[in-house]
Formats: C-alpha cells, structure tokens, sequence
C-alpha cells in the first residue's frame, strides 16, 4: 500500500504498528510518501484494512498510519515475515510512534520523537526538539538530541550529543551519553555510566551496582559531590578549595554522583572545539 501527500513544511507523524519495522526518511520536500510492505498472508491483510490519512487540524498537518494489530498467535516457520513502514517527509517533521515491537530507523533531522513500546529499538541521527521514549527493553541511540526524557527498564541508552537538559533512567541497561551541554540526570540500578564530556550546568548520577565515569570539560570549574558505600571513588581533577571565584568566566558544572557498590571515576574531557563551543 502507498499514499502521498502534499503538504508546505514539517508535518507530525503519527505511527502505529504493533510489530515489524518503521522507517522515517525526513529529506522530501513539499511531500509525505508513506509506503506500506507485507512479507506474509497475514500481514498483508493487515495493510489491506490500514488506515493512512492527511488530518489539518492543529499548527500542522498530521499523517495518520495505523495499522490493526494481529488477532491470536502466529507462527512463521518459514522467509520473512511482518510489516514494514516506510515514510518520506520534510525535514524537521515530528514522530509519534505507538507500538509493541516494532524497530524504529530515522535518518536526518527530526523535529521531535514520542515513542511508546515494550521491546522495539529506537535509532534516530538527530532530533532538533523533544525526544520523549518510554520502553520495558528497547535499545535507544541517537547521535545528537535536544531536551531528552528517557525511560527503559533493561535496555541501553547512547547519545552522541545532548543539546538540552537528559533526564534517562534504566534498570540494568547502560548509559552512555558523549557530549552534554545542559543539565543531566541519569539513574540506572545495575547498568554502568559513560558521561564522555560534561560542561557546565547539573550532573546527577545515581546508581547502585553500576559504575559511573564522568568526564569534565578541560576550562570548565567543577564541584564534586560523590558518595559510594563500598565502590571505589577515584578524581583526575586538580582540588582547590572553595567555589568559583566571583567573576570567573569559565563554565561551571556540578556533579553529584552515588552509588551503593559501584565504582566512581571522575576524569578530563578535552576542551570543546569552537563548533562544540557553538552548542553551548
């Protein structure tokens, strides 16, 4: 099944498909292309009696794609099975995805990404707005987001940049967050911490048998608040008592890092470059 549409700008996508994968390709100008694939009987009476519609109400266009979920048990012994959805819009369109297992792949730049799902992966390349994912075990990785809001219970979490303020919590997944300009809160139980290159704002780190690494900007000034109970705390930072001197110019970051058993490793980032400068 295909449709298209035209449309002036960015437009929401609002994508529902319980298994199978969903691509989002936002680099078409003028036109939404949404293409629907079935690799089995079944499937394809699934994409018969989907629904894909063009709604104009509110500040953009809306495409709808929602497609029935399957009714009982299937079993596919045999080939390739499933639906995939594929889709062709502007950049900087947003993404709403409802589903049960269904992988998510966007190449480009999104405007914004709401994800609901209990064990589909989420990969994006880059998200301009809010990023909002809610899963039981999905992977989420992105290479560079803006204000994130992340909640998974065993899956692990990678951004390359984050532009604005992360808040993630994952059970026994890992967190791995490159480069952060604004405030961080990450929670995790058993999953270690990976915070490649803090600059300034609030760093909360809370784990209780994972390890946490954060690493300061070179030229930022840092306050340190670590605790563990029976983890190791070890600091690269040269310690100078007091706060920032008033006047101080250079970036200020507050790190405040806990575990139970976890270790606590606080080191040096290189100084940003003038384009990293540029994200700050």
């Amino acid at each position: 099944m295909q449709k298209s549409f035209e449309v002036q700008g960015p437009v929401e996508l609002d994508v529902r498909l319980t298994s199978g994968d969903i691509e989002v390709d936002p680099t078409l100008d003028g036109r939404v292309d949404v293409e629907l694939v079935a690799h089995d009987e079944e499937s394809q009476r699934l994409v018969d009696s989907a629904r894909i519609e063009l709604n104009q109400h509110g500040h953009r266009p809306t495409v709808v794609v929602d497609v029935p979920q399957k009714r009982g048990f299937s079993l596919t012994l045999f080939g390739r099975s499933g639906i995939e959805c594929r889709i062709r819009c502007p950049h900087d369109s947003g993404l709403a995805v409802r589903s049960k297992s269904a992988d998510v792949l966007a190449r480009g730049t999104l405007g914004g990404l709401n994800v609901a799902t209990a064990s589909g992966d989420v990969e994006v390349d880059r998200v301009s707005g809010g990023v909002n994912v809610k899963s039981a075990s999905s992977d989420f990785s992105a290479r560079e987001v803006g204000p994130t809001n992340i909640q998974t219970a065993s899956g692990d979490i990678d951004i390359t940049v984050a532009n604005g303020p992360v808040n993630v919590t994952s059970v026994s997944g890992d967190i791995s967050i490159g480069e952060a300009y604004d405030n961080v809160t990450a929670n995790s139980v058993s999953g270690d911490q990976d915070h490649g290159a803090v600059m300034r704002g609030i760093v909360s780190a809370h784990s209780v048998s994972g390890d946490v690494t954060v690493a300061v900007r070179r030229g930022s000034n840092a306050f340190l608040d670590c605790t563990t109970v029976s983890g190791d705390t070890s600091s690269e930072l040269d310690m100078a008592a007091g706060a920032p001197q008033a006047g101080d110019d250079a970036p200020f970051v507050e790190i405040r890092a806990k575990t139970v058993s976890g270790d606590i490793r606080i080191t040096r980032a290189p100084a940003p470059t003038t384009n990293q400068e540029v994200h700050a």
